[in-house]
């Protein structure tokens, strides 16, 4: 599963009206009736799963605990997935290929 943090393009720390408007924002681009890309529809539900999680302050708790508690093993590609993510946030294209 990806880091639903990753996945609105936000930071662990972020407030919930950033959380919010980055939704907002991703949703925009991204829902399936305003984009041409033909996953545009699976990119929204996951926008909109993440920030349901997110903006919910119990479920958010719970799932820092799981991210806390969780082993990284494979830190290359973890610190890809972040600037992934940070750049779909910002609309730029970047290959998405596994290294």
């Amino acid at each position: 599963m990806e880091n639903l943090y990753n996945i609105l393009g936000v930071a662990p720390t972020a407030t919930t009206e950033e959380i919010k408007k980055a939704y907002r924002s991703l949703a925009m681009r991204h829902h399936p009736d305003r984009s041409t890309h033909s996953n545009s529809e699976i990119r929204f539900n996951a926008i909109k799963t993440a920030y349901e999680l997110l903006s919910d302050p119990q479920k958010r708790a719970e799932y820092n605990q799981s991210l806390n508690n969780r082993i990284i093993i494979d830190s290359e590609s973890e610190a890809r997935a972040l600037w992934l993510a940070l750049f779909d946030r910002c609309g730029v294209v970047m290959p998405h290929d596994s290294h």
